[in-house]
């Protein structure tokens, strides 16, 4: 048999030499590639009895492909997002290996022809801001490990970043001095943005003696943490925090519930949209679906990424008296300076 006939070798040229070498797509996209063909493999070779090592390219039909994606909502009871991710991955493998073998275009056609399933997306929920405070509150400061996870919790919500962001950032990304963080998000966009004075204070506390470039949140065990560690935090905190705020209890609540409440919060202390997309050049801002106030926030990603502020601590301190904001040029507005296409300066 032929090796272009072969599966494995398609395999390692798509993960290896494709994925990193001439994409460099990011570690989680490789990752989610991966785990899409090993969870494919195992399931085609059960099915046609043939080893792994010896699977051609054809031997992953159309029909094969179909059963494998009902076999991920059926008996994996993953949901509608995770099977179109998984089929997004075969579509880039079989791509790759049409553009390369010209002999394999027809069968490339045919797994391209697979259409994605459409799903609802669940509408994600926020918290208030009475509920933020408690969840903030949550942690029993007086041990290490509390305060660290309130420097996070603090973190997650002056910033709005992702699980995977917080995550992956150094201690070098933090700016005391400017009082700004360096943050590397989806795509390896980098935005900055803003911390308040309580944040970048606990910071200091956080990182002090450490080297630049060590990771900036830890576990107990002096490990980065990752994404997974950071949604458990969280989710243990806000079981403890629906305690004092009965209400917490019937949300899911998540980093990323965090995030919503972030730009929800923004959104009732009066930041304006068209000026935030126009800033930071997100056409998605002014393009996003309505449907109620925390729908509307779902592409509200970036907030306040360019706007220096002065804030104290809490939910209350969005809507503080400082009104300072950033120019065109990524100068300074002094306070009461008109923002572009706003007449009027914004209250924060």
């Amino acid at each position: 048999m032929r090796d272009h006939e072969l599966l494995g070798p398609w395999i390692r040229r798509f993960l290896i030499e494709h994925l990193i070498a001439e994409r460099s797509l990011s570690i989680h996209t490789q990752h989610g590639y991966r785990d899409a063909l090993r969870l494919l493999l195992p399931f085609v070779a059960a099915k046609i009895s043939t080893p792994v090592d010896r699977l051609r390219v054809v031997d992953i039909s159309p029909e094969l492909v179909c059963k494998f994606l009902a076999h991920i909502e059926r008996d994996r009871r993953c949901s509608v997002a995770t099977r179109n991710q998984r089929l997004a991955a075969l579509h880039a493998f079989a791509r790759f290996i049409g553009e390369h073998s010209p002999e394999h275009v027809e069968w490339c056609t045919q797994i391209r022809l697979i259409p994605y399933k459409r799903g609802t997306r669940p509408l994600i929920s926020y918290l208030t801001e009475a509920e933020m405070q408690a969840l903030l509150a949550a942690p029993r400061r007086e041990t290490e490990h509390g305060y660290k996870d309130h420097v996070l919790l603090l973190f997650l919500y002056n910033s709005g970043a992702r699980a995977s962001e917080a995550a992956s950032l150094r201690v070098q990304d933090v700016d005391a001095q400017g009082r700004l963080v360096h943050i590397t998000g989806k795509g390896k966009k980098q935005r900055v943005c803003p911390l308040w004075p309580a944040t970048i204070k606990h910071l200091k506390v956080l990182i002090a003696g450490r080297a630049p470039h060590e990771p900036l949140f830890r576990n107990r065990l002096k490990q980065p943490m990752t994404r997974f560690g950071v949604h458990t935090l969280v989710e243990r905190h806000a079981a403890r925090a629906a305690e004092q705020q009965p209400s917490m209890r019937s949300k899911r609540v998540s980093p990323h519930t965090i995030r919503h409440s972030t730009a929800t919060h923004l959104l009732r202390a009066g930041v304006d949209m068209a000026w935030s997309c126009q800033r930071q050049h997100n056409k998605c801002l002014c393009g996003g679906r309505s449907g109620g106030e925390s729908e509307g926030t779902r592409c509200l990603f970036s907030r306040w990424r360019s706007f220096p502020m002065e804030v104290g601590t809490g939910c209350n301190a969005i809507s503080g008296n400082s009104m300072i904001g950033v120019s065109e040029g990524g100068r300074r507005r002094p306070q009461g300076a008109a923002g572009p296409d706003t007449g009027v300066g914004r209250r924060w």
